[in-house]
């Protein structure tokens, strides 16, 4: 295998760059730190739901928007956050984002009422998008350009495991509390975080240009729309309702795309899709989220109702799938540096699809070693795509557009999740018999089709 050519050629400057331990240590210890408790809470109260629900006495259907608020307020906030940061430093949004994320965790453990929760958690995404809007960026001037593949891999490594061992986590907060913990334990992990990015983070050079409003408003409305429509046809809802929502925003997105064109710093990063490696490796991560959502999210309804297990050992059974994304993902980070990774990225999604089609022709065995040797494939590809991957996203943009490129990165991520999750629920309505089994099947193809497009790039 062939050394890769660069992605972005490194001036003097960017060559040097980077911190030296023990601060880069320390910095990357920081952001890890709150990226892991953002990426986690978009999904760990899933699990603790229909205990607030009862406590709430509110609907299941109401319910879910304790979820629906946080990944709303992320997926509406992320680009002009991201964009916020190009202009007045990453670090600055950064800081901003983690204290409002941390005292939203709060209030969200203390609301007295299912309405103040909601708005609790509308806050608490907001903060959220704070921080991983700009983590990536932040990565590029925590690690010299030359480690720049194992500064992502090790953040792959937390962000990847935060998503899939989320109901690993939630299982073992609600064993030994209430649900009220999901949220306090942020507080104190926030409040040191706090602490070490005032000390650790570096100054950015910041961009010249301010924020359109008019393409904050449209992009909100864009997304906003669009994630609704998709959430509200997931969960049963009206499907000509959603399909609606969905055909407003894309109408609404051609216009953002249409003042984008005219813009020289747009806030949807239309100058970084036109670039085929950049688009290939956004597409190939939006796959394998959608293909991990589909999995992580199916497979305890099949535990819990199909086999027996309780809500504690469901997510104890996926456990294996972070454990080995954990193991795997920093060392494909250091061969991305050396090797080329849209091949890497590759390899990475080809043994992940399949190991899913082994759990999905194995499903039927409940023995826990048999499953997790399964799902222990799956986390190893998925840990070692994504390393790669997330390098070339963020090393074939510009220095200076190293947030729009995060940011993009970020929603990415939250698209595929969102998609996934509506696909699971279609699943459950239309075939609730073998739902489990075409949702991983599903998963596997969409996989595999993200593994052609990451062979397809040619840079990087």
């Amino acid at each position: 295998m062939n050394r890769p050519e660069p992605i972005a050629a490194p001036d003097a400057a960017e060559a040097s760059d980077g911190l030296a331990n023990p601060q880069r240590l320390l910095a990357f210890t920081t952001l890890a730190m709150a990226i892991a408790m953002a990426v986690l809470d978009g999904t760990i109260v899933a699990v603790a739901l229909p205990t607030m629900a009862r406590q709430f006495a509110v609907a299941p259907e109401s319910a879910i928007w304790i979820v629906n608020a946080f990944q709303l307020a992320v997926t509406v906030s992320l680009l002009p956050l991201a964009a916020l940061g190009d202009m007045f430093g990453y670090r600055r949004v950064y800081w901003w984002g983690l204290a409002l994320f941390t005292v939203a965790s709060l209030a969200c453990a203390l609301a007295p009422t299912f309405a103040i929760l909601t708005f609790a958690r509308l806050v608490q995404g907001l903060g959220a998008a704070g921080i991983m809007s700009v983590n990536i960026a932040l990565i590029r001037f925590i690690y010299p350009h030359a480690r720049l593949g194992q500064g992502v891999g090790n953040m792959a490594v937390v962000v990847a495991v935060a998503t899939a061992g989320s109901p690993s986590v939630a299982a073992a907060i609600l064993s030994v509390a209430s649900w009220h913990w999901l949220f306090l334990i942020n507080v104190p992990i926030g409040a040191v975080a706090l602490i070490m990015a005032a000390r650790t983070l570096p100054e950015t050079p910041r961009a010249a240009g301010r924020l359109d409003l008019q393409s904050v408003i449209l992009n909100a409305l864009t997304f906003g729309l669009v994630i609704a429509g998709v959430n509200r046809i997931g969960q049963g809802e009206s499907p000509s309702v959603g399909l609606i929502e969905i055909a407003a925003g894309a109408t609404i997105g051609v216009a953002l795309v249409r003042r984008q064109l005219r813009l020289p710093a747009p806030l949807l990063p239309v100058d970084l899709l036109r670039r085929p490696v950049f688009a290939l490796s956004l597409a190939t991560s939006i796959s394998s989220f959608g293909a991990q959502a589909l999995a992580i999210v199916s497979l305890p309804f099949f535990f819990e109702d199909r086999l027996g297990h309780s809500a504690t050992t469901s997510g104890l059974l996926l456990t294996p799938w972070p454990v080995a994304t954990a193991l795997i993902a920093p060392i494909a980070g250091r061969l991305a540096d050396r090797f080329i990774p849209g091949i890497l990225g590759s390899i990475g999604l080809l043994v992940m699809g399949g190991g899913l089609a082994l759990v999905a022709v194995g499903i039927a065995d409940s023995h826990p070693v048999s499953l997790a040797w399964r799902l222990a494939i799956c986390g190893l590809g998925f840990g070692f795509f994504q390393s790669p991957n997330n390098r070339v996203i963020i090393g074939s943009a510009p220095r200076e557009r190293s947030g729009a490129a995060a940011g993009l990165q970020s929603s990415g991520r939250l698209i595929g999740q969102s998609l996934g999750t509506a696909l699971v629920a279609v699943a459950f309505g239309r075939a609730p018999a073998h739902a489990t089994e075409i949702a991983i099947w599903g998963a596997a193809a969409l996989t595999l089709a993200g593994a052609v497009a990451s062979g397809l790039r040619k840079a990087g």
